[in-house]
This record gives structure tokens, sequence and C-alpha cells, in this order.
């Protein structure tokens, strides 16, 4: 079945810091959708004579790609906006407690589906998420996520160093995570991710299995978390005397490959960004839960220096918001502390095509490219009085940069996910 779609297009194909010309943008333009995939895009006026037969339906506001959210945690939904800690204690006081009700697959089940709505809600497509150490944790993602027919990546987390009630064995982790791979690869828009929760969380020999397993099985990713905390910094160092540093702890069981995808990495050494690089990882940029845990801003300026791979997430629950608008807007407010400009299309590509690279989906969604998956949502400028007041007469740079600051789920019109409208604000 085709579809075709008239309105504002805008989308970043590439980090326009090295690619000028990435940025591509049609005000009057059409894209054209069967079964999902985008098969014509461009101005309306070039397009319209050859799809003249197809019915257009006309969608206010600007139009891009559905946001990609490199790193959130659904089980935290219900922790958002819980006061008082960093990083550590925050765990073991709000998080730790919270993750032991999933133990319960019909709890997992009401979470996990407020979870993804949620992200639809706020134009988020498709997530690199962590769950729980439990397993049914991720089959409650993975159903929720089929029947709405999202992009979803995720794992079992692996713990075996974990309090009572979030701690699993090297066996048994595992045994869960091949069963997990068996169960859902190839399934629907699904993709699994070796998921150790934190250097910290796990013995030595679990994290040698979990690089094991990663190497076992190449279609799959590695997901953790890295040099988020200058007190868990400290812990890991103390812990791992013999690693040169944070990074290094990792590497020595062999996850630090093409497909690991760090969350963080704020606190990062000259050396680890070089292995970054060589390595073909990446990080996922979390600006609202850094700034949320007191754990420092993100150093564009270095990651650039290095050519990194990036992309950017929310972290919920440290994160404050689903809204991947108001994280590039976090972004931008991140790097101007270290006195670096994060320009507002390249944190629409961090929010898209940049994440969609560093979870290896970049050929599938991120750009509404020909080809592509047809994941976008509509935004809307005049979402409220104040920014229909500031950007009433602004230009495109000023209209993106003023919903990455003043925007939220508000901004949201509509969510479309493989060509079909998945939301629509009341």
């Amino acid at each position: 079945m085709i579809h075709a779609y008239r309105g504002e297009l805008l989308s970043v194909a590439q980090d326009p810091r090295d690619a000028p010309g990435a940025v591509r943008h049609e005000a009057d333009g059409l894209l054209v959708i069967e079964d999902g995939v985008v098969i014509a895009r461009g101005a309306y006026a070039d397009l319209a004579k050859r799809y003249a037969d197809i019915p257009v339906e006309t969608l206010p506001g600007l139009v891009v790609p559905g946001f990609i959210d490199a790193h959130v945690h659904y089980p935290q939904t219900d922790r958002i906006a819980s006061h008082g800690e960093q990083l550590l204690d925050w765990l073991d006081r709000h998080i730790f407690p919270a993750e032991k009700a999933f133990v319960d697959k019909a709890h997992a089940d009401v979470v996990a589906a407020f979870f993804l709505d949620e992200l639809l809600r706020n134009g988020t497509t498709s997530a690199l998420v962590f769950p729980t150490v439990h397993e049914q944790s991720v089959d409650a993602l993975f159903e929720a996520a089929l029947e709405r027919r999202m992009r979803i990546v995720s794992g079992k987390v692996l713990m075996d160093m974990g309090p009572e009630g979030l701690k699993d064995t090297v066996a048994s982790g595992r045994a869960e995570t091949e069963a997990l791979i068996r169960r859902w690869r190839g399934r629907g828009r699904l993709g699994y991710a070796v998921t150790p929760r934190f250097a910290l969380a796990s013995s030595d020999t679990q994290l040698a299995d979990a690089g094991a397993l990663l190497a076992e099985h190449p279609d799959v990713l590695m997901h953790t978390h890295l040099a988020e905390n200058v007190h868990e910094c400290a812990a890991v160092a103390a812990r791992f005397p013999e690693a040169a540093d944070y990074l290094d702890a990792y590497d020595r069981f062999g996850l630090v490959t093409p497909r690991s995808v760090f969350a963080h990495g704020i606190h990062l050494s000259e050396r680890a960004c070089s292995r970054l690089h060589e390595s073909g990882a990446g990080i996922a940029v979390c600006p609202s839960s850094n700034l949320f845990l007191g754990s420092g801003f993100f150093n564009f300026g270095q990651a650039d220096k290095h050519k990194l791979r990036l992309g950017l997430g929310t972290d919920v629950g440290a994160g404050t918001s689903f809204s991947m608008l108001y994280t590039a807007g976090l972004a931008y407010q991140a790097a101007l502390a270290r006195e670096e400009r994060l320009d507002p299309f390249r944190a629409l590509w961090l929010a898209t095509a940049g994440s969609a690279a560093l979870l290896h989906i970049g050929d599938k969604v991120g750009a509404l490219e020909v080809g592509q998956e047809a994941d976008f949502a509509v935004l809307d400028p005049a979402a409220t009085p104040l920014m229909a007041r500031r950007t009433r007469e602004a230009d495109l740079a000023e209209r993106l940069f003023a919903l990455q600051i003043l925007g939220d789920d508000r901004a949201v019109a509509r969510t479309y996910v493989l060509g079909q409208c998945a939301w629509q604000r009341p």
C-alpha cells in the first residue's frame, strides 16, 4: 500500500561538522511510502506529477526522522525525578529497589507498555534500552515493541555482583542471554544487546563471558556504562588497579568493539578516547542525567578531536525527560559549558542519524532517505504561545533551535511508525 505525505521535510544524514552538505530540507516536500518504506522524497513540485494518482495527506509542522534514543532504562520509568543522590547512592536508594519488582512479569508488562507509549508521545521510534537482570523484563519489552512495530534493541542485564534480588550467576546470565537471542532474533524490528550493567556489577569471570557472548554472536551489540561519575571512576580504578583506565577495564575482557555502545563517557582519558576511535566503539551522550546526578558535562571538543562515534540518549530515569528535543537542548548547554557551540542541525543529527549509526541501524532509519523505514515525527514550532512567538519570523535554524531549547513532548504533533500514525496529540 502506498501513502504520500506533503509537508516541510528536514533530516541530517551525516554529521554536519564533517559533511557541510548533510542537511536536507524541502520547504514544500513530498514523502512517498510503500509498505512502510520510503520510495520517494523530494520537492513537491518535482514529484507531484509522478504520484498524481496517490492521495496526498498534508502534514502541518516540521517533519523530521523519528528520534532514536541511544540509551534509556525502561524499568526506571517510575523512579524518574528521585531526589538527593549522585550515581552510586542513587542506584542503591532509588533504582535497585524499583528494579527488583521486575521479577513479576505482569509488572514488567505494564511498565513496558507505558514506557513505549511515552517514547512515541515524544516522537521517539527507536531506542537502545536497558531492562533488568530478569529474563522476563526483556520479554515484556520485546512483546510490547513488537505490538507497536517499533525498532527496539535490548538485552538482559548481567550483574552477578548485584544486590540480592538483582543478581544472576555467570551460568544463568549466559543461559538466559542465549535463550533470549534464540527467542527474539529476527522478529519484527527487534535487536539484541549483550548488557553488563557496568564494570562494578560483574565479576571478572562474567565480564569475560560477556566478551565471549559478544564474539559468538556477531549480530548483537554490547551496551553498558562508562566513566559517568567521578566516584564511580574511583571505584573502578580501585577494583581494577591493573587497568590503564575505565575503558581498559572493559577492553581486557573483549568488550570494546565496533558494536560497543557506552553510555556517558564524560570522564575519559586521552588514551581511552584514542582507543574508542581505534576500536570503532561509540558513546551515547546523556546530558540530562549527567546534570541531574551532578556527574559533569560531556566534552564534545575532546570527542571531536578523536573523531568519536556519538549518539544521544535520554537516560531515563536519571534523565528527567523522555523528550529528545529537550535532551538536545541540554546537549547544547553542556557543550557551551565547555565553550563548544553545538549547532542545532548537529543536535538533530545526534538525535536521529547519529544515534542510528551508533546502534548499527543507520541503513534502516534515521534520515528518511529512499529505502529507509518510514519512521518520522511531526513537530509543531507553535506548540505553546511562547514557541509560536519566538518562531513566527524565524529561519529554519532558529526554529529548530527554539524547538530544542523550548520544546518537549508538547511540540510533537504526531509520530509515525512505518508510515502509519502511531500517536497523535489530542
